[in-house]
């Protein structure tokens, strides 16, 4: 079964004010303390079930959970939050839900989780936010697996891969069983950062940890191997765990925009050779064209090559979020899409 799934916001419900996501900024937390920080917790955790439950009336069984469920969470111990035993309530009975629906929890920490730093406070920090992620897992009634992924990227190379994977490695033994039980590794959208093969050779080989395959990430990063052969070597590394691979797929928001201004010149009949004439379509064409190569689109218009596997997790990230599966043959899903 190949399922689909898409990440940490939920547009329709978000209409109706429906997220997981409340945050604050630094000066709001200094002012409101722990008491503000555990009464917007308590606010995302309670719309967590709702999001599940609608995922499930429109065959979505594949979810990734945000990185914002405590604001600020790097600041305190979960514990001393005020309603810490109500939110727990509320986290288990998400959980629960998840379980009894088959609905796979995942969740992808920020980009300053850097276990491979030379600097020691950001690996400090980088510590403390993954073990937080970990905790949210173990609030949802969780055992500790990659079933329920915390996905990262090493995050840097500084201009020496082997030294920082060194030090990454060194630095992952630092993380608690249970966290190292759940965190998984991805593969980047830079030719100078790590790709499938590198992570194999460098990560995998000596920690077993499994590997995140990104679909769009490899057309820019290939590691000299195909799209089919990063795809598999990914696969081993779940396979030797018996867990299900979960990949990450997307579309070029570059392109996606490109369609939409040429469908606009020419239902305008205006020429590309004749832009200078037209200000507003210039700027239009200006505009898109600063799109950064590597941008995730807002939809995707097809589905990844799941090279006849008979099982897989396919994390759709566009800016659309659930919308952006309304496109998926509903044959791939556990039950029908109904989105509107």
């Amino acid at each position: 079964m190949i399922r689909y799934g898409y990440a940490c916001n939920n547009m329709t419900l978000g209409k109706e004010n429906i997220r997981t996501g409340r945050t604050m900024i630094q000066r709001k937390f200094i002012e409101g303390g722990m008491q503000l920080a555990s009464d917007r917790s308590l606010l995302n955790a309670k719309d967590l079930l709702p999001i599940l439950k609608w995922n499930v009336a429109n065959g979505i069984h594949l979810f990734r959970v945000g990185s914002e469920m405590f604001p600020r969470w790097n600041h305190y111990n979960i514990k001393d939050l005020p309603d810490y035993d109500e939110i727990s309530e509320v986290l288990l009975e998400a959980g629960d839900y998840a379980r009894a629906n088959n609905i796979r929890l995942t969740t992808h920490p920020g980009p300053f989780h850097i276990l491979g730093s030379p600097d020691p406070v950001v690996v400090d920090n980088s510590i403390v936010g993954l073990e937080r992620h970990s905790e949210m897992f173990d609030m949802l009634g969780y055992a500790p697996s990659f079933e329920n992924k915390i996905n990262i990227h090493i995050g840097a190379a500084y201009n020496d891969k082997t030294s920082t994977i060194d030090r990454w490695i060194k630095n992952y033994y630092r993380l608690s069983e249970s966290c190292r039980a759940r965190l998984v590794v991805e593969n980047d959208d830079k030719a100078s950062m790590y790709s499938v093969r590198e992570l194999f050779q460098m990560v995998h080989s000596a920690t077993d940890i499994p590997i995140t395959f990104d679909y769009w990430h490899h057309t820019f990063n290939t590691g000299d191997i195909s799209e089919e052969e990063a795809f598999f070597m990914a696969r081993s590394t779940w396979e030797k765990h018996g867990v299900t691979q979960c990949t990450h797929y997307s579309e070029s928001r570059r392109a996606e925009q490109k369609r939409l201004v040429e469908d606009l010149f020419r239902r305008n009949n205006i020429s590309m050779n004749e832009l200078s004439k037209w200000p507003t379509f210039e700027k239009i064409y200006k505009d898109y064209s600063k799109i950064k190569e590597q941008a995730h689109a807002d939809y995707i218009l097809t589905t990844p090559n799941t090279y006849n596997v008979d099982s897989l997790d396919v994390v759709v990230e566009a800016k659309a979020k659930e919308l952006a599966l309304s496109n998926i043959n509903v044959e791939c899903c556990q039950t029908p899409l109904i989105l509107d």
